[in-house]
């Protein structure tokens, strides 16, 4: 003891006295000196993956106010296309296939595959088994035959009007054919009006496996996209596309030689509806310019 301590004051704290308190053990699961380092870095980034899984995970899976745990995804994250609707009538396009049949009757004869009545006769022949094999006024049936006689039935159609716009194009180009031109706008308005029915019957035949399927919703990944299917509001929950919406695509691909409110996904889609625009543009365009020529 210092001469200047008083024998009351406490022993300077120097070190561990003997006698003195111990120094405190660690707590168990106390981190190093070199890991606290890291703790502000850790936790930035156990935030950062926490806010990537809220935003990530659809709504009504495990989460705050979810339920937690490994929900089962809710019917609200569920593709609109993989949703099971009501099968479509067929009136409608049963009534455009007619008038298609009867654009072909109106052709002239130089344009038509002989017989002439062979072809039309063909596609009521296989629109009536359509009927007979599926009597049901809803297309919700399918089986291979049904599948192989429509397909036929497009086929067909296609087959006539393209030789009908292929020996449309050869007059027009040898400048043979109709000598005035209110006859040669009507043919090449009824070529060009069957064409767009045509095209219409292979979309509404090929997106997603048919109207059967479609209704079913059995398919992964849609192939022409509807502004119905890409936001919810715009349509009812169980809204799917018939064959008028079809026959609209084919329609406003034709005149604006492009897509407009659809967009065609598939690789088949793209490519059909490019075939499309380009025998509407030859077909106009000739059309066009032969009825000018023949005015002036």
């Amino acid at each position: 003891m210092s001469a200047d301590q008083h024998p009351s004051d406490p022993p300077p704290n120097d070190g561990a006295p003997p006698g003195g308190p111990l120094p405190s053990a660690p707590e168990p699961g106390a981190s190093e000196p070199g890991a606290v380092a890291h703790e502000p870095t850790e936790l930035l980034h156990h935030r950062l993956d926490r806010i990537e899984r809220l935003l990530t995970e659809p709504a009504g899976r495990g989460g705050p106010g979810g339920g937690g745990g490994a929900a089962e995804p809710s019917a609200a994250a569920k593709p609109v296309w993989r949703t099971e609707t009501e099968a479509e009538q067929r009136w409608t396009v049963t009534a455009v296939i007619l008038i298609a049949v009867a654009l072909q009757l109106a052709m002239p004869d130089r344009l038509s595959i002989h017989p002439r009545w062979m072809l039309p006769a063909l596609e009521l022949g296989l629109l009536v088994a359509l009927v007979v094999l599926n009597p049901h006024p809803r297309l919700g049936t399918s089986s291979r035959a049904l599948r192989a006689l429509s397909l036929a039935l497009v086929a067909a159609i296609s087959l006539a009007n393209g030789w009908a716009a292929v020996k449309l194009v050869r007059d027009l180009v040898h400048g043979s054919g109709a000598s005035s031109a209110l006859p040669l706008l009507g043919t090449g308005g009824a070529v060009w009006a069957t064409n767009v029915i045509a095209f219409a019957l292979w979309y509404w035949e090929w997106d997603r496996g048919g109207p059967a399927a479609r209704a079913r919703g059995t398919a992964d990944y849609p192939d022409f996209l509807f502004p119905q299917m890409q936001q919810q509001g715009l349509a009812p929950e169980e809204w799917e596309p018939g064959f008028l919406d079809y026959l609209y695509v084919a329609y406003t691909n034709a005149t604006a030689f492009s897509p407009t409110d659809t967009m065609p996904l598939s690789l088949w889609a793209k490519l059909l509806m490019m075939l499309q625009s380009a025998v509407s543009l030859l077909t106009v365009l000739l059309v066009v310019a032969r009825a000018v020529n023949i005015l002036q």
